[in-house]
């Protein structure tokens, strides 16, 4: 019985911590773009782009 004395307050206290870890990251833009990142692997920025032929006169 006496581990519930400890168990509660400190339970509560990890709730809080995280609660207030999910806000600072909410708050600076982390959860902004869920679906840019997945799609960005698709893409290959390695290779060089073709050249333009904006040389028309």
């Amino acid at each position: 019985m006496d581990v519930i004395y400890w168990l509660i307050p400190s339970m509560i206290f990890v709730g809080v911590v995280l609660v207030i870890l999910l806000m600072m990251g909410v708050k600076s833009g982390q959860f902004d773009d869920l679906e840019g990142e997945g799609q960005r692997i698709l893409f290959d920025e390695d290779q060089e782009k073709p050249p333009s032929n904006n040389n028309t006169k």
